[in-house]
């Protein structure tokens, strides 16, 4: 693969889950997530990091906001500024905090103010450019003000009407090249014409959220037909088990802020 068409990460944060992770908020009907499993599950995710090549900074659990391990959704950073969101669950404002703490000593730091909401599981980078999904979460005023930050940033952007997943990342995620893994009932949404797809399955659809880092791909396990389709593209593939965060709505990308 061409080397050049991919963002090199250097570092991430993570955040370790409280004990009271299981009371966080969810629309799964999976059932109770056992903590000591969560633990070693993100255990598991953290050394794949280092693995792909990444310097993490592990924050503490933070008992006040059970979903906190989350933490993709509460910053969006570039080479050239990070924005800080402001959680479209009312239950989660307040999570950005600690959050914009440590990043500022990385980089300029960008807000996002009421009435806007924005949660950075609603934001896909393509390259220079980013799509902004309007969800349950990222509301439009939210939307227009991050395509305003990051114009100043010289960066493009443009908004995606959702309603079938809970983040635009559930859905769809994009790799390196050209290649975009969807959901396949979303590929043929105009926004995403000339993008060469890895459509996945109706069966599959929790492993559209996967995630390159570097020279991997990590994707959850347990799901052969993407996992085919992305070797089949000369990825290499790292799956991971995440089933404990998925019975609270989350996936790879949303552990983690890389940058």
């Amino acid at each position: 693969m061409n080397k050049m068409s991919k963002r090199i990460y250097t570092k991430a944060i993570v955040r370790t889950p409280g004990e009271n992770f299981g009371q966080g908020i969810t629309t799964s009907v999976l059932g109770k997530p056992n903590y000591h499993l969560a633990l070693e599950q993100h255990h598991t995710y953290c050394e794949s990091l280092k693995e792909c090549g990444l310097e993490l900074i592990v924050l503490e659990p933070d008992l006040d906001f059970p979903d906190s391990t989350f933490v993709e959704d509460t910053a969006i950073v570039t080479e050239r500024c990070a924005v800080i969101t402001r959680p479209g669950d009312k239950r989660r404002r307040g999570e950005e905090e600690r959050i914009k703490k440590e990043l500022s000593g990385h980089r300029k730091i960008e807000v996002i103010y009421e009435p806007g909401t924005v949660d950075g599981g609603d934001v896909l980078r393509v390259k220079e450019h980013f799509y902004i999904g309007l969800s349950t979460r990222t509301n439009s005023v939210g939307g227009n003000q991050l395509g305003d930050i990051l114009r100043k940033y010289a960066y493009s952007s443009s908004m995606v009407q959702i309603d079938k997943m809970l983040h635009l990342k559930s859905g769809v995620n994009f790799l390196d090249q050209n290649n975009l893994v969807i959901w396949e009932e979303l590929k043929h949404l105009p926004e995403f014409n000339g993008f060469d797809i890895i459509s996945v399955i109706s069966g599959e659809k929790y492993a559209a959220n996967c995630l390159l880092i570097n020279n991997r791909v990590l994707i959850p396990a347990g799901f052969p037909d993407v996992k085919e389709k992305l070797e089949d593209r000369k990825y290499q593939v790292l799956e991971l088990d995440v089933s404990e965060f998925e019975k609270m709505d989350g996936g790879l990308t949303c552990l983690s802020i890389r940058f």
